[in-house]
């Protein structure tokens, strides 16, 4: 069942997180429902911008379209993440998506601000939700890089004006995540204070964590053993700030390198331990098996399993 955000973020809020994951590929798309049927768990489908160019709008579409039709139990979302105004006002026309992102971050106040509104203004005329971004964060995530000493915080004294200028629905903050496998450098980890007076000038207003990934030092370890170079200083979000961070008014956390990482880990060990192999098919089984898994997993971290069927709308 497609569910609109604001129902996931009112039922929620406070209580539990709702996964938001990227996808790029069919092993992707197939295991991420196929896990959230098992949990009775609701999700939100991520395509961004990369995934848009690589794929093709279209066939991402019909992928889900197709999964839904195979997994028909489930309650889910498509959200255009980190699009500029042009890839939000094409998604929005498109009638596929429920929410998309303006991200506006890396511009003033005043222009992210202007930028936004003119989102939301179509967006809200199609009852598609709207996700913006105020602070900027660091890292690399498909064409998007911020150098480190770039990163800044959200600052709580402009989330009132900001949202009620833009009329934006829910929030992604800058509070010590970073996108990519290389998160928290600095050893700070998330800032609960930022995020409790954001909290606190907003109160039940959906907040977003954007690199949410736990980036599994195991899974780096697997990697490099199997020919891969990773740094493994890298680190993510640890399981307990993630838990913590919900009772702040984080509904929606997004995860993408954690899902990358699997895949890397499964196809370096495939070619490395069978190498006179070369059918796509054996590989694929295993990362659909790993990523639904990792997803089962997520969706009880979050405290989002079994919540499906709950859902008020």
């Amino acid at each position: 069942m497609r569910v609109s955000p604001k129902v996931f973020y009112e039922n929620c809020y406070g209580k539990y997180a709702i996964p938001a994951v990227n996808v790029f590929t069919m092993e992707q798309v197939h295991a991420l429902f196929s896990a959230g049927e098992k949990a009775d768990a609701p999700f939100i489908v991520q395509l961004t911008p990369a995934a848009r160019n690589y794929a093709d709008p279209r066939m991402l579409e019909a992928m889900i379209k197709g999964a839904v039709k195979i997994y028909p139990k489930v309650s889910y979302a498509v959200h255009l993440d980190h699009g500029d105004e042009t890839h939000a006002l094409d998604a929005i026309a498109s009638g596929n998506y429920q929410s998309v992102m303006i991200d506006a971050s890396h511009e003033d106040f005043v222009t992210n601000v202007a930028k936004t509104r003119t989102v939301v203004k179509k967006a809200h005329a199609s009852s598609v939700v709207v996700e913006a971004e105020l602070g900027v964060l660091s890292g690399v995530e498909d064409d998007m890089s911020v150098a480190e000493e770039l990163a800044k915080y959200t600052q709580p004294s402009q989330v009132e004006e900001f949202v009620a200028l833009t009329g934006c629905d829910s929030l992604a903050v800058a509070v010590g995540t970073s996108h990519g496998a290389y998160k928290f450098s600095g050893g700070k980890g998330i800032q609960f204070n930022i995020l409790k007076e954001i909290q606190s000038r907003l109160p039940n207003f959906p907040i977003v964590l954007h690199g949410g990934s736990a980036v599994n030092l195991v899974e780096i370890d697997r990697i490099n053993k199997a020919g891969g170079e990773l740094r493994e200083d890298a680190s993510g979000v640890p399981a307990d700030e993630i838990v913590q961070s919900i009772a702040f008014g984080v509904c929606k956390i997004n995860i993408a390198t954690d899902t990358r990482l699997l895949w890397t880990r499964v196809h370096r060990e495939f070619f490395r331990d069978i190498p006179e192999l070369f059918d796509p098919v054996i590989p694929g089984k295993v990362y659909m098996e790993e990523y639904e898994k990792f997803m089962l997993e997520k969706f009880d971290l979050f405290k989002a399993t079994g919540k499906s069927s709950q859902l008020k709308h």
